[in-house]
C-alpha cells in the first residue's frame, strides 16, 4: 500500500502520519521498531526528500583531532582513555595541534573537530589560549570542538558557571560544539555506562545554555548495548524537546557501540546492520524538528554509511584523516574529499561539500 494514502495496520498508520508531517509520539515510535525495515526506509526517504531534494547528500572537509588521551571519567565503552597517570597517557603540545590543522588546510578543508579526555592537569588557560591561536592562524577553519563533557567539568574546575565559560569559549574563537556525551539520554543507562558522566539532565541543560550564547551543536547517540527500544526514543523524545525549545542542534547522528577493545562491554554483540538503518530511519520519522540525520560511517562502515543514504540519512560527515579514539577498538580509516564524492555517487545521490553551518559549498553534479 502506498505510503501516500491512509493504511489499515497500526504501523501503516504512523508511518503515513509521520510522512504527512504529524508529529510522532513515543508509543508511535516504539512501535516503528517492528514495521518491516524496507518500508521503513521509504517512509524515511520521503521525508529526508522533503527536506533535501534533488537527491542531494552532503560531507565536509574536515579533521578529528584528539588532544589528550588522559581522563578520569573511566566509561565502561571507551578504549581511547588513560588515567591521567598511566604511561600512555599523552597531551599533544600546540605546536603537534598546529601542525594537524595546517594538514587540513592543505587539503582545503573547513572544519577541526578538537576533543579528547577530561584531563584534570589542563586548565582554562590552556584552552583558551589554544583557541584564539587557531583562530588568529587558520581563520578560514571553522572551530568545532570539545564536549559537553569536558567543558561541564571545566567549568566546576574553574569555579566558573557554565554560561560564562561559554561566552569566553565562544570569543576566544569556538564556533560550535559537538554532541558527544550523550549516549543514552536515560539515568538507568547512564548509571551503568558512565556513571562519572555529566547527568541527562546535565547534558540538556548544558546544550540548552550553549544554544541560548549562540553557540549551536550535533546531537549523538550511541546504542546497542545496555539500552532497550524505549529508552533510545525516550532519548530521541528529549532532543526534539530540546530543539523545540531552543532551535540549537544542526544536526542529529546516531552509532553503534564497538565493544572491541573495551573489556567491560565485550559480552555485548555489536548491532547488526539492520538495527542500525531502522535506527536511523526512525530519527528522521521522530526528529521532525531535525533539519540533518548524518550516517555514522565511521563505526558503521562506508558500506553501510552509503546505505543509511536510502533509510532517512542526508550526510555522509566528514573526511577523516586520522581518528584516535576508535584506532584502539580496531577501527582504521582514512577518506578524503575524492573518496566521499565516489562514495555517495555510487549510492545514487549528487555530493555535496558542505560548511559547518550545513551551508553547501559546492555540488558535484
Amino acid at each position: 500500500m502506498s505510503l501516500t494514502t491512509a493504511a489499515d495496520s497500526i504501523v501503516d498508520r504512523i508511518l503515513y502520519k509521520a510522512v504527512a508531517r504529524e508529529r510522532l509520539n513515543l508509543e508511535e515510535g516504539i512501535l516503528l521498531f517492528s514495521c518491516d525495515l524496507l518500508r521503513l526506509g521509504k517512509a524515511a526517504t520521503l521525508v529526508r526528500n522533503r527536506i533535501y531534494p534533488n537527491r542531494i547528500a552532503t560531507f565536509i572537509v574536515d579533521r578529528n583531532v584528539a588532544y589528550t588521551n588522559a581522563c578520569f571519567v573511566d566509561c565502561d565503552f571507551c578504549a581511547f582513555y588513560r588515567r591521567p597517570r598511566d604511561l600512555e597517557a599523552y597531551t599533544l603540545s600546540m605546536d603537534d595541534i598546529f601542525a594537524k590543522i595546517e594538514e587540513l588546510v592543505d587539503l582545503g578543508g573547513t572544519q577541526v573537530l578538537i576533543q579528547g579526555g577530561v584531563n584534570p592537569a589542563l586548565g582554562l588557560d590552556f584552552f583558551l589560549n589554544l583557541l584564539r591561536q587557531i583562530r588568529g592562524r587558520f581563520p578560514q577553519v571553522a572551530i568545532h570542538s570539545f564536549s559537553v563533557v569536558e567543558l561541564e567539568f571545566l567549568a566546576r574546575k574553574e569555579k566558573m558557571s557554565l554560561r560564562d565559560l561559554l561566552v569566553m569559549f565562544k570569543e576566544a574563537g569556538l564556533n560550535s560544539i559537538p554532541g558527544g556525551g550523550a549516549e543514552i539520554l536515560v539515568e538507568r543507562v547512564r548509571k551503568l555506562i558512565s556513571p562519572k558522566k555529566i547527568d541527562t539532565e546535565g547534558w540538556l541543560d548544558f546544550m540548552r545554555t550553549a544554544h541560548g550564547v549562540g553557540l549551536r551543536s550535533s546531537a549523538t547517540m550511541v546504542f546497542g548495548h545496555v539500552e532497550t527500544v524505549e529508552e533510545r526514543v525516550i532519548h530521541m523524545e528529549r532532543l526534539r524537546a530540546l530543539q523545540d525549545e531552543t532551535g540549537g542542534f544542526m544536526a542529529f547522528i546516531c552509532w553503534t557501540l564497538s565493544p572491541r577493545g573495551t573489556p567491560r562491554m565485550s559480552q555485548f554483540q555489536p548491532a547488526g546492520g539492520d538495527d542500525y538503518l531502522r535506527t536511523v530511519a526512525i530519527s528522521r520519522l521522530f526528529l521532525d524538528n531535525f533539519r540533518s540525520v548524518n550516517a555514522g560511517w565511521l563505526t558503521e562502515g562506508l558500506k553501510l554509511g552509503q546505505v543509511a543514504l536510502s533509510f532517512g540519512a542526508n550526510d555522509m560527515g566528514g573526511t577523516l584523516i586520522e581518528d584516535k579514539v576508535l584506532e584502539p577498538t580496531g577501527i582504521t580509516v582514512n577518506t578524503r574529499r575524492e573518496d566521499l564524492i565516489r562514495l555517495i555517487r555510487e549510492a545514487g545521490y549528487i555530493p555535496a561539500q558542505r560548511n559547518s553551518d550545513y551551508d553547501i559549498l559546492q555540488v558535484f553534479d
